[in-house]
């Protein structure tokens, strides 16, 4: 396992343990803005890591692939990187 991709599980088991902190409050009935802004910061989270999902497989498209296949695959990374905003 890459570096890179040790950090993406890392990013991802944190943006679990968030979700089951945000679950807790929800059961001790935390206020409304407390919830959202720990929903926002696991939203962020995840975005991130798909953010560098994404780089990691470009990556490995530019330095594998034929040009034209890498450029195809280009213009669906940025297809998808699109989609999450």
């Amino acid at each position: 396992m890459s570096d890179q991709e040790r950090a993406i599980r890392t990013r991802l088991r944190r943006a679990q343990g968030q979700l089951g902190g945000i679950l807790r409050m929800l059961e001790e009935g935390r206020s409304c803005e407390e919830v959202v802004t720990q929903l926002m910061a696991v939203r962020e989270a995840v975005e991130r890591a798909a953010v560098e999902i994404v780089a990691a497989h470009l990556d490995e498209c530019l330095a594998t692939l034929p040009p034209e296949q890498a450029r195809s695959k280009a213009n669906q990374a940025v297809k998808l990187l699109g989609r999450l905003g």
